[in-house]
């Protein structure tokens, strides 16, 4: 049995958005550092995190340049536009009600 979590879609865009709000980052570097930050508790797979970046330079919200990953290989790096810093302002808020609120469940059932 797997101690990973699966994340729901919406999770893994505010996760993805988090991670790239402070630099602009190629897809793996982003799993690579979810999964650091998480203590390998969250292990984003290739079939969910690039699913998620194109939905979300879809929607404007982060945006991709070509340029060299720290291997000299060719990459895309995602980075947040100014719509993105505002939508992960939201989502943040969003989360910390969602979280208190089951938070309220679990410790008064």
């Amino acid at each position: 049995m797997s101690d990973q979590t699966d994340l729901l879609q919406g999770t893994l865009d505010l996760l993805i958005m988090r991670t790239i709000a402070l630099e602009s980052m190629h897809g793996w570097a982003i799993a690579q550092r979810i999964q650091q930050i998480s203590d390998d508790l969250l292990r984003v797979q290739q079939g969910s995190l690039y699913p998620a970046l194109h939905r979300l330079e879809h929607q404007g919200w982060i945006t991709a340049a070509w340029g060299a990953s720290e291997n000299n290989r060719r990459a895309r790096f995602y980075s947040l536009t100014r719509a993105g810093r505002k939508q992960l302002t939201t989502e943040l808020s969003k989360w910390e009600r969602l979280s208190a609120g089951v938070s309220l469940v679990l410790q008064r059932t």
